[in-house]
């Protein structure tokens, strides 16, 4: 039996793999000495979804967990509001929708389908400009649902040990560049 992937570890996964094995062995390290001032205004933007203030219409679910069978994922969602089938994601400011981004949404998505919801569309919100950024359903997407679901097998098959680090600009915005033997950053920029 396969284990579950928790659904953030899909944008983390495209990020840099490695990240994932210091976020777990950082876990439960006081945020102010783990993570980097973009990451605490992340967590910080998320406070009103956490703590359930977001929305106080019944119909809106917020922080509400997830599963979904099929893909083997769990997490939470963000917000959905059932009477309208509107499923949103939030970030504290999009400057770019990554492809970890959508795999994360789509993560939500399937969950949500699997459980007996109606979701008639999906959506990023950007807190810090108050922007909505539309996302076409997996059904409508199929090199998205396929690069989703490579993704997935990846992380599936991922041998630690054989992954080599390609891309300098992951390693230069990531805060375990310091302690990471894979890091592409010289040691003057750690």
């Amino acid at each position: 039996m396969e284990y579950p992937i928790p659904i953030s570890y899909l944008n983390d996964f495209v990020f840099c793999p490695i990240s994932i094995y210091f976020h777990q062995l950082y876990g439960d390290t006081d945020r102010m000495l783990a993570q980097c001032r973009d990451q605490i205004n992340g967590t910080s933007a998320h406070a009103a979804i956490d703590h359930q203030r977001y929305s106080n219409k019944k119909s809106v679910l917020q922080g509400f967990p997830i599963f979904c069978e099929k893909y083997g994922l769990y997490g939470k969602i963000d917000s959905f509001d059932n009477d309208k089938g509107v499923l949103t994601e939030r970030k504290k400011k999009i400057s770019v929708i990554y492809d970890g981004y959508v795999f994360q949404l789509y993560g939500q998505y399937f969950s949500l389908i699997e459980m007996g919801f109606s979701v008639h569309s999906i959506r990023f919100y950007s807190f810090d400009d108050n922007k909505v950024y539309e996302v076409n359903l997996p059904s409508e997407n199929a090199a998205m649902l396929v690069k989703f679901e490579k993704t997935l097998a990846s992380i599936r098959s991922f041998s630690f040990d054989d992954f080599v680090q390609q891309n300098q600009e992951k390693c230069l915005r990531c805060i375990y560049a310091s302690i990471c033997d894979r890091s592409l950053c010289d040691d003057d920029a750690k």
